[in-house]
């Protein structure tokens, strides 16, 4: 095998090279720990429970949410003594670049890209239907044919809404990391209030009964709806992007990830113990189980004031979302495995605009023509490959030399490290046949692209 395919980057050379393109330091440990919460927060609250309960884990989602939280939480930790060592931009293709060489580092930048691209254009799509429900309760209709994705036997042919959303969600973005986290903080604060309406009202509606049986599949479907529930968790890596973007990075990077996902699980085992309490889990197999279940209690201003929520929290998802691929776009442009334009910065911005807008691109084609669950299908495979990735290659990073001794550092090591690569293994092969066949023909594109562009153009070749 040809060893340049395998060559690695210097630590010194990456937090050093690259002066005259790098990013502004804008961010502290409050606008990472609501970066996390809005990439986090949306579907996975607003959809997921109602389907997981009903048919897999029953009122015992709990038990879901806190194992796939647990498994998050253990990569967490490897994200942030990465992030913490070597605050560059590009999340766990950078991380894979200084520990496994250069094509595997792209593979998991190729593996990235398709999650945060699929994740964006998912919650888009999810985000029109409830736009054209909210809607709806006011009388207002959006014509049928531009508000589904192409299929002309149910006369929709493209979802106009969807593309909206990422066209503006991306706007925001190329206005610069300050004005998008600010947008991003009001968002956040906006869908953490409606859900904490939610809990505060329906615990008074709960009927203990509907939590009998508690585990009605078993411990199987508790795995199981872990396994999908697992979505609800994507974003938090999404964090690690902005390392570039952060001050003090050593102490503000663990902060962010860790804290993020410590406060989205108790919102998420909240909301479930209340949804689950408040209907019977047999009849939570609904697009919108949360105003669902708090229409059926009679609450029926709460329920349109839920139905806002969603439609807020799904645009942080997206947003965080877009600003997680846009930064791995210009990581993978700096070391010149995509063309320069993925790496040029607007002059008065101060942000990859270009690449924004391109990602922009691609994203909206999806989310206007693409059903959702064709587009979920992958995001998860994306994900745990980079987790994986990320938790083995602490064993490396411990034993380079050139990293300094401060900042986080994973504890129990090597112990956290093995059980996390191990535990996202055993997620992936939860994943269906189809879904890795899929991700393979993904794979055949990269390495073609690789080959064909990446690996002549490559800064490591000077």
């Amino acid at each position: 095998m040809n060893k340049s395919l395998f060559r690695r980057k210097n630590v010194d050379d990456l937090l050093n090279a690259n002066n005259d393109v790098q990013l502004s330091k804008t961010l502290g440990p409050f606008a990472l720990i609501l970066l996390g919460v809005g990439a986090i927060i949306g579907t996975g609250i607003f959809i997921l429970p109602g389907t997981v309960a009903a048919e897999h884990s029953g009122p015992a989602i709990i038990f879901s949410f806190v194992i796939a939280a647990i498994v998050c939480a253990l990569a967490g930790m490897c994200y942030s003594e990465f992030a913490s060592a070597v605050p560059v931009t590009g999340s766990a293709y950078t991380y894979s670049y200084i520990v496994f060489g250069e094509v595997i580092a792209w593979l998991v930048g190729w593996a990235l890209l398709l999650e945060y691209g699929l994740a964006a254009a998912a919650v888009a799509t999810g985000w029109s239907a409830y736009l054209s429900s909210l809607l709806a309760g006011f009388n207002i209709h959006i014509p049928l044919a531009f508000s589904g994705p192409f299929n002309p036997a149910e006369n929709t042919y493209i979802n106009l809404p969807a593309i909206f959303i990422v066209v503006l969600t991306s706007f925001l973005l190329t206005l610069g990391s300050k004005e998008s986290t600010r947008f991003n903080t009001i968002m956040v604060f906006i869908k953490v209030v409606v859900i904490l309406l939610f809990i505060i009202v329906g615990i008074f509606y709960v009927e203990p009964d509907n939590w009998q049986p508690f585990m009605p599949f078993g411990m199987s479907g508790v795995l199981s709806g872990a396994a999908l529930v697992f979505f609800a968790y994507l974003g938090f890596d999404a964090v690690s992007s902005a390392a570039e973007e952060v001050k003090n990075p050593q102490r503000n990077m663990p902060i962010g990830i860790i804290g993020s996902l410590f406060i989205c699980t108790v919102l998420y085992v909240a909301v479930s113990l209340v949804l689950t309490g408040l209907v019977s889990y047999t009849n939570l197999n609904v697009s919108d189980p949360v105003s669902y279940a708090i229409q059926l209690a009679g609450q029926e201003w709460i329920a349109g004031i839920i139905s806002l929520g969603a439609i807020v929290g799904m645009m942080t998802v997206i947003l965080v979302m877009c600003y997680g691929g846009t930064r791995l776009l210009f990581a993978l442009g700096r070391d010149g495995l995509l063309p320069k334009v993925m790496r040029e910065i607007h002059p008065k911005y101060k942000t990859p605009v270009k690449n924004t807008w391109i990602f922009a691109a691609l994203i909206s084609l999806c989310a206007g023509l693409l059903p959702i669950d064709k587009l979920t299908e992958l995001v998860n495979m994306g994900t745990l490959i980079a987790f994986t990735m990320v938790s083995i290659g602490i064993l490396w990073l411990r034993k380079n030399k050139e990293i300094s001794e401060g900042g986080f550092k994973v504890p129990l090591f090597p112990f956290i490290p093995i059980v996390s690569f191990v535990l996202c293994i055993f997620l992936i092969l939860q994943l269906s046949v189809q879904t890795w066949i899929a991700c393979g023909i993904w794979f055949v594109i990269g390495l073609l692209l690789y080959f064909g562009y990446g690996k002549k153009h490559s800064l490591m070749n000077k």
